[in-house]
Parts: C-alpha cells; structure tokens; sequence
C-alpha cells in the first residue's frame, strides 16, 4: 500500500510520524482461541479468562471465530508477505493480539487498497485494516476527488498515527526537499492514497507553464519499481512505508528520503456503520492490548513508535 488514504488533503490517508530505525524482522499473524461455545478452554480454564471481550462480539462474527480482513497486503511494514508466504507486519500483529481478547482469529485477505471500502459494502469483509487513514471523507462516503456522495461512509477505529514522506534515488534527489519542488517532474504512487492526493493538490499550485506528472500505480512496491528503473523522479507514500523501503531496497542503497513527511493523521480500523458493536469490540481490544503491553511491543518490535497511541479512538481523522 502505499500512503493509503484517500485524501490526506482535504482527506487524508498517509502512514506516519518520525519513526526510528524499522525492523526488517517478520512476526506472525493471526491467533485464535477455541470454540466460544464451549465452557472452557483446551487446558480446562474458563474461556472469559483466555478471551476476556468474547462477549463483545457480534454473535454471528463470534460463532464463526473468525473475522475476514480486507487488506492490500504490499505495503511493508505495516502488512505484506515474507519469504515464505506469510503476512506480517504492524497491522497483522496488532490483529493478532486483539484477536486473543476476542478469542477470534483475523484472516488478512488481499485486495487492491482503493477496492477495500467497496469490499466491506458488499460484505466480502468484516472490516478493512490496511494503514488506511481515517478521514471526514471516508467516514461520510464522500468521493474526495468530486466531493460528492458516494457510499453511506464507514466508522473507523483509530490504532496509529502516520504522515507522508516523499523519497528519490538515492544521491540524486533532484533538487526536491518540499512538495512544491515537485512543479515539472514526475512522481510515482500508489493509487487511492493521501500521496495521489497531495500530488494532485501540489500540481494545481504549479506555475510557469509546469505541472507534475502523476503516474499511479495498484500498490507501492509498483512504484517503487519504476523509480528504481529511472522511470520518474520521485515517489511518495506514508513515512513507516518509505522508511522501510529506504532501509531495505537494495540493501538501503536504492533510495533516500528528502524533506519533512507532511499530513499526520490517524490510521483506523474500517467498519461499516451498522456494525457498531463489532466496532465497539475492536476498541476496547486495542484498548486492552494498549493497557497489557503487547500495543507497545508490537510498535517496538517494526520500530514505530512516534506512531504510538495512548488509547483507540472512533473517527479521531478530521
């Protein structure tokens, strides 16, 4: 993914704030406890104590023990694949310990990242978890580009904060330290996100005949490609994403970062709005794995912690 928003802008959608060096280490995903349905668990505790918010659940999500997770799963480190195939990341992590709480285990499903509210509509997914940023725009299903209204919105739980970084090839930055040096060169992103948004913004602003050429891309890793390949001479998305690109591709000699990172928000949890009480469950699981520890050693482990929140929070993005 790559600055996931939709709008960082006027409806922003960007990963986040100074983050320290980010752990290239994988972790896994996905916990579950046993049967809800049972008294007590496989070593004969009560089921209250091994999932304390069981009871929080929607009873059809809790009787499935499952809940489905609409994730563009490209967009290392908050989610993507390691070299066995698995996903890891900040986001699957995090699910892996609410879904202890929850005594549900959260399965990632990957999909194109400006697909994945149209997913939760048709109820393919349960929720959308995918360094999305919560935005007045998303929450009121209003169309960023064309400000009109096109879904009946979604409610978010808020779990991290991000901004949007711009990065280039590393020893030739091109003369760019800010958005506007942008004006008469050309940029690559992921599509759907806060950095589409930004450059789009950005180019209006352009004066002397220049603009910035946008070209867009289904996810981050596609973009960076093509700046690697010389194709462009710029890319952007949210900071966790462009730091780790910066850190890792190319054993850190592909890329660097310039400038500031811009438009911190708020990630959130996507849920649609008539599912209040799965929403309300997802909040008082991140705010128990807030409270236990196990928020800070998942932070601690991809090295983010400027992201950091002290409590989750529904429809914190303005």
């Amino acid at each position: 993914m790559t600055a996931r928003s939709t709008r960082r802008t006027t409806a922003t959608r960007s990963r986040l704030a100074a983050v320290g060096s980010i752990a290239v280490a994988g972790a896994l995903l996905l916990t579950g406890c046993g049967d809800q349905t049972e008294d007590t668990d496989s070593d004969g505790g009560d089921t209250a104590v091994s999932a304390p918010l069981a009871d929080r659940l929607p009873k059809e999500i809790r009787d499935k023990g499952v809940v489905k997770v609409g994730s563009d799963i490209a967009y290392a480190p908050v989610e993507f694949k390691d070299s066995s195939g698995k996903t890891v990341g900040i986001d699957p992590d995090l699910a892996a310990a609410m879904g202890k709480q929850l005594g549900v285990t959260f399965e990632f499903e990957n999909g194109t990242f400006d697909t994945l509210i149209t997913g939760l509509r048709s109820k393919r997914y349960d929720i959308a978890m995918s360094a999305m940023t919560d935005t007045k725009d998303r929450q009121e299903g209003i169309d960023s580009d064309t400000g009109k209204k096109v879904g009946e919105g979604v409610d978010f739980v808020d779990y991290f904060t991000a901004g949007v970084s711009i990065y280039t090839k590393k020893g030739d930055d091109q003369g760019i330290k800010t958005w506007s040096d942008l004006c008469g060169k050309t940029i690559v992103l992921q599509r759907g996100t806060v950095s589409e948004d930004l450059a789009k913004a950005e180019a209006k602003k352009c004066t002397g005949g220049k603009t910035i050429k946008i070209e867009s891309f289904d996810n981050d890793q596609q973009a960076q490609t093509r700046l690697r390949a010389g194709g462009a001479d710029a890319g952007s998305s949210d900071f966790p994403v462009a730091a780790y690109a910066v850190k890792t591709s190319g054993g850190g000699k592909d890329f660097q970062l310039v400038g500031e990172q811009v438009e911190a928000a708020p990630y959130g949890i996507a849920v649609a709005k008539d599912q209040t009480e799965l929403r309300d469950a997802l909040k008082a699981a991140l705010d128990a794995i807030i409270a236990n520890g196990e928020y800070d050693k998942v932070i601690k482990k991809w090295g983010v912690e400027d992201g950091a929140v002290k409590e989750a929070t529904i429809n914190g993005g303005k």
